[in-house]
């Protein structure tokens, strides 16, 4: 299979899965298509080394979680506009209102609190392999995902039943 072949097919395979993560990273559909066509352009230059690696899409992956935070570092504002705020009259039981709700709460969180969030319970990855793509330690990944979720809490209450609970022993190893 020839290069061309070879990386559509990769691409076809994971697109979708690498998109919604784009998604959930950026909370905004044209700059996590922007992110995708990033990261997807940078493999394709390295891919007749990628495509012999055993998961190119963990690499994919990595990329795009190392990209939004190039990206946000630069146009660090702070501010998120929303044009359609969810109307409190629904029922919160509404997943749609929910779902709204959550994406509101995730872009009012730090990059990485919402990097960290996205990783350990969308992409169900463990402390460590979160650490290992972040750079960072293991008890800053418990750091960030306590208050995240802390956070999440404090910013959206109706989401409390559907967040982690975080048991009383990992709230101590936190404090450390």
């Amino acid at each position: 299979m020839d290069r061309n072949a070879s990386f559509q097919a990769f691409a076809d395979a994971h697109q979708h899965r690498l998109m919604r993560l784009a998604y959930l990273l950026t909370g905004d559909a044209h700059l996590a298509e922007d992110l995708l066509q990033s990261v997807l352009v940078r493999m394709y230059g390295r891919w007749p080394r990628l495509r012999h690696v055993d998961r190119p899409e963990a690499y994919a992956r990595r990329t795009m979680v190392n990209q939004h935070i190039s990206w946000r570092r630069r146009r660090a504002t702070g501010e998120v506009s929303i044009a359609n705020p969810p109307e409190r009259a629904h029922d919160p039981e509404d997943s749609t209102v929910l779902r709204v709700v959550l994406r509101q709460a995730l872009m009012r969180l730090t990059p990485k609190q919402r990097v960290v969030l996205v990783l350990r319970f969308y992409e169900d990855r463990t402390e460590r392999d979160v650490a290992g793509l972040l750079g960072c330690s293991v008890g800053t990944v418990k750091s960030q995902t306590y208050h995240a979720l802390a956070r999440l809490r404090a910013l959206a209450p109706e989401l409390a039943p559907q967040l982690p609970t975080l048991d009383e022993a990992h709230i101590k190893e936190v404090r450390r």
